[in-house]
């Protein structure tokens, strides 16, 4: 017979390392392009591409280090790519049904495995228990394809995500208790302490200080390459330590990613890397080394193979479609969301292949089990992966077809285009910049959001001009990461304000994206005089950052909300940049804001189906802002709303804003928005409005006029009807 670990040693045809490289290439570029024709997962390609290069195949590759050493690392990029893309509050939200369906997936096949090896295979109880272990765990070959899809957020697939770290540790636990009871003859109750022990402190430990580094690290370096060879570093880092304790790798690089998730927000350059690394070379490389482990030739050597992978076969896919089932009846689920959680936990590689070596290293699984291993591992690779592909196409015409077509059409015609500018002035900023417009804006091929970087210079020195272009590249190329297309504009104008005025004209744009000014000289204002000059001569949204630190190692978001805000024309539109904001970094938001702020804000959040994490709490007067002082950290990112003068929720106040801020928020990290007043599309959102999407344009002119009027009132009665207030100095 042949076996897992036999490999034939003939030599294969292809020896030379650069030629070797370039038929992995190939393979990776032209399976997916035939079968893109042929309508099949990528996934399976690249296994039947395994098997027909491999030493059970043509024999054109050998499986030597080179493929060990990227499929290992191939399978732990999968795992962490599967953790650090998972979205955390809806993880949160499902976690029961996760803990739920982990039991599920483990308990039933275990129970199914023991059962059938015992009764159908007539092996004893111990290999029975080591054999049902392999058809309890399960690896997530067929992520990639919900990725691809992006259902990554879905609920089944959230629960089938958070249920494969509870069947990987439960083999784990299944697989040490046999091996002590292969080898002493007894059950090693001190070997599983020690290992519940060791994942306790392993688990503790990534906890409290992977957020600590990474967020150190984050913060003194920018260097995208650095950060991202960081990132890996602390994968295997995690990965290795696991294996250092008895567990798994993949449940380090699981972990790692789960822990990592919040700094590495979905929109960002580092994702775009980590991602375009992983999927263009790591993973297909595993998936080819598991091709090359598959020998077709084990079914013909003999009935006892071919029964032995039959009853694999059958009690892994039974005992994982039960799991599914039980789980789907359990929280009313539908059924393509039965069969997308199946399929996703149906293929089994990783631990079936450490599960059945060791066991037959120590005896208890032969020759005939090794073969049916290898041919279960086959089948449900096929299964998982083409399964998946069509409940993950079924279930997003679902999610399509919810809404009605006639209500897409309208809310597509409803939804205004924006146009963002962000000037850039030198290339330290461009990169921050950038980052900050992306984030705020939930960005969708073909969507309505257009990005302009802008570089404006009045004299036409060479030094001046390698700036404005070297700031443009950098922020062209930081757009370009995440895929998003940018249009740099290089103008010469009388000044930067004059320029900046200009090109908003010309490209209708109607939100600017700026970094606050750094004071140079005593005497110099908060502000400056470019941006005073520019918030006075346009009511168009205005977002001014300064960020001390990288936007994705802030703790919290605390934005403060003037009384009224809920009647600019803008405030849906800031409502919907904090929201974008809150669901890339995954970090609390905090909103301070009266009772009747509040529950605009809370509908818009609603209608826009953000899943963030939130809270409010009341603010009841602007003046009430000095008590945030002391309430805000250094890693907090202080998002202050305010207002124009001669706009509904501007107050007096509001005036001594900026020397307030240069006072008590020198250390902090801010972002100030002016949302946009008295505009060409002024709206009033009411609560109604934000739920139904709903809004109703009315003519500039009588709004402009109308808020105006209520301002005077609403100062007037302030100042004169409230004698307490009217005697109190500014801030």
């Amino acid at each position: 017979m042949i076996s897992l670990l036999a490999i034939p040693a003939t030599h294969p045809l292809v020896s030379s390392p650069v030629l070797i490289f370039l038929i992995v290439l190939a393979v990776i570029l032209l399976v997916p392009l035939i079968l893109n024709r042929l309508k099949m997962p990528h996934v399976i390609g690249m296994i039947l591409a395994g098997m027909a290069l491999g030493p059970y195949g043509f024999n054109v590759l050998a499986r030597d280090m080179s493929f060990e050493v990227f499929g290992q690392v191939g399978l732990l990029y999968l795992m962490f790519l599967a953790g650090v893309e998972i979205d955390m509050y809806h993880l949160k939200r499902n976690l029961r049904k996760g803990v739920v369906f982990g039991l599920f997936t483990f308990g039933i096949p275990l129970l199914a495995g023991v059962f059938s090896g015992m009764t159908f295979l007539k092996f004893d109880v111990l290999t029975s228990v080591l054999l049902a272990s392999m058809f309890a765990a399960h690896t997530l070959l067929a992520y990639p394809i919900v990725s691809r899809y992006g259902l990554t957020r879905n609920r089944a697939v959230v629960i089938a995500v958070a249920g494969t770290i509870f069947t990987v540790l439960g083999s784990l636990m299944v697989l040490a208790g046999a091996v002590s009871v292969g080898r002493d003859d007894e059950f090693g109750f001190l070997i599983i302490g020690k290992l519940l022990a060791g994942l306790l402190v392993y688990c503790l430990a990534g906890v409290y200080l992977y957020p600590r580094i990474t967020r150190w690290f984050f913060k003194r370096y920018n260097d995208p390459i650095a950060q991202f060879v960081y990132i890996l570093a602390m994968v295997f880092l995690a990965a290795e330590t696991a294996v250092w304790i008895g567990i798994e790798g993949v449940f380090g690089a699981f972990f790692a990613g789960i822990v990592l998730n919040r700094f590495i927000p979905i929109r960002s350059s580092l994702m775009g890397r980590i991602e375009f690394v992983g999927n263009a070379l790591f993973i297909p490389y595993f998936l080819i080394g598991v091709g090359m482990l598959i020998n077709v030739k084990a079914l013909f050597s003999g009935w006892d193979t071919l029964y032995v992978a039959v009853i694999m076969c059958a009690t892994a896919m039974a005992g994982k479609w039960l799991a599914a089932w039980f789980t789907q009846r359990s929280f009313r689920m539908m059924p393509v969301e039965r069969s997308l959680m199946y399929q996703l936990s149906n293929a089994h590689t990783a631990v079936a292949l450490a599960v059945v070596s060791i066991g037959y290293r120590i005896d208890i699984f032969n020759e005939t089990v090794l073969d049916a291993t290898v041919v279960m591992i086959l089948v449900t690779c096929t299964v998982s992966s083409i399964g998946t592909a069509r409940a993950a196409q079924k279930l997003k015409l679902i999610t399509l077809s919810d809404e009605p077509v006639e209500d897409r059409d309208k809310e597509a015609r409803m939804t205004p285009v924006v146009n963002t500018l962000i000037p850039v002035v030198n290339p330290l900023t461009a990169t921050e910049l950038v980052s900050l417009a992306l984030m705020i804006h939930d960005v969708k091929p073909g969507g309505h959001n257009h990005f302009y970087a802008l570089h404006v210079r009045n004299d036409n020195s060479a030094s001046s001009r390698a700036v404005g272009q070297n700031s443009l590249d950098i922020a062209e190329q930081t757009a370009a990461s995440v895929d998003v297309p940018l249009h740099p504009i290089e103008r010469y104008d009388l000044n930067f304000v004059t320029g900046l005025l200009n090109t908003m004209e010309e490209r209708d744009i109607n939100e600017v994206v700026i970094g606050l000014h750094r004071r140079t000289t005593v005497i110099d204002s908060f502000f400056g005089e470019k941006l005073t000059q520019l918030i006075r001569s346009t009511y168009r949204m205005i977002v001014i950052s300064r960020c001390y630190i990288p936007v994705n190692t802030v703790r919290r978001i605390v934005v403060a909300v003037p009384d009224k805000a809920e009647f600019e024309t803008g405030f849906v539109r800031w409502v919907k940049c904090i929201g974008n904001l809150g669901r890339q970094l995954g970090c609390k938001t905090v909103i301070f804001s009266t009772q009747t702020t509040r529950k605009s804000i809370e509908s818009v959040l609603k209608y826009g189906k953000y899943g963030i994490r939130h809270e409010y709490r009341t603010m009841d007067s602007w003046d009430d802002i000095v008590l945030l002082a002391n309430k805000i950290i250094d890693d907090d990112l202080f998002v202050v709303i305010t207002a124009r003068r001669e706009s509904v929720s501007y107050n007096d106040y509001m005036a001594s804003l900026p020397e307030f801020l240069q006072k008590y928020f020198v250390q902090n990290n801010l972002i100030l928005i002016y949302p946009e007043q008295f505009g060409a599309e002024a709206v009033v959102p009411s609560m109604g409005d934000a739920i139904s999407g709903d809004v109703e344009a009315v003519p500039s002119a009588l709004w402009v006029r109308l808020t105006r009027y209520m301002a005077a009132l609403h100062r007037l009665k302030r100042r004169w009807f409230n004698p307490e207030k009217r005697n109190r100095p500014d801030l």
